[in-house]
């Protein structure tokens, strides 16, 4: 296992959520830690909760010549995760075609614009993260699941091509997160009641979860090409 301490940890999508905690245990870990959204205002205020040695990038991952500029005119970074997407839900044949083509623009084609243009240090990595619906579909979210395998398939197929960079994706579970705030606090709690009784690990998961994930990626050098799935067991339940 290799430190992270001084490594340059860059975390699209940090200012929230999964992003956010993964940033909270690079810190810990000794990272000089960059999170970038593209909201400044939702960065301001995650950097004000992580605390000193956060830097902030703006950054949207659907601007390609945005992206190409941001990685041209800094440093190489040690270690890149992609967490940022916006996909909408539903079964094929209601979903509008439009909210299909943004879900795949957003979390698909944002992250590879981002596979293209970074500038690894030589055993750097790269981390995506996908979805246990890739391998366990759902009826009302085929498409999300779809995106999930594609993301899964694009990192193994990245870690031949920019070997010795390592390329990694993790597949959460059902997660905690302020995705489902907008979910009426009770629905919302009964739904994660009902969904840990139907996990093996009879909790749901939360995004310090997906974070530990993280960090074991960063910090193994033989850890590439894999999918490494962190879903209370929901791909086999």
């Amino acid at each position: 296992m290799t430190s992270l301490t001084n490594k340059r940890v860059l975390i699209i999508g940090g200012s929230s959520g999964i992003g956010m905690a993964i940033a909270s245990q690079a810190l810990t870990q000794g990272a000089q830690v960059t999170i970038a959204s593209r909201s400044e205002a939702k960065l301001n205020e995650a950097a004000g909760r992580l605390g000193q040695g956060i830097t902030i990038a703006v950054l949207d991952t659907g601007d390609e010549k945005g992206v190409e500029d941001f990685f041209a005119t800094g440093d190489t970074w040690d270690h890149v995760i992609i967490s940022a997407a916006q996909t909408p839900s539903g079964p094929v044949r209601k979903l509008p075609l439009e909210d299909a083509r943004k879900a795949m623009e957003s979390k698909f084609w944002g992250a590879y614009r981002i596979a293209r243009a970074a500038r690894f240090s030589q055993r750097g990595s790269l981390t995506f993260i996908s979805g246990f619906l890739s391998v366990r579909p759902s009826a009302t979210s085929v498409l999300q699941g779809a995106i999930n395998a594609a993301l899964e398939a694009l990192a193994r197929g990245l870690a031949l091509e920019l070997s010795p960079v390592r390329v990694n994706a993790i597949s959460p579970g059902l997660i905690d997160t302020p995705l489902w705030s907008k979910m009426d606090g009770g629905a919302r709690q009964s739904m994660f009641e009902k969904a840990a009784q139907n996990l093996p690990a009879r909790v749901v998961g939360q995004p310090e979860d997906i974070a530990n994930a993280a960090i074991f990626i960063m910090t193994t050098p033989f850890a590439t090409g894999s999918t490494v799935r962190v879903d209370g067991g929901g791909a086999i339940g």
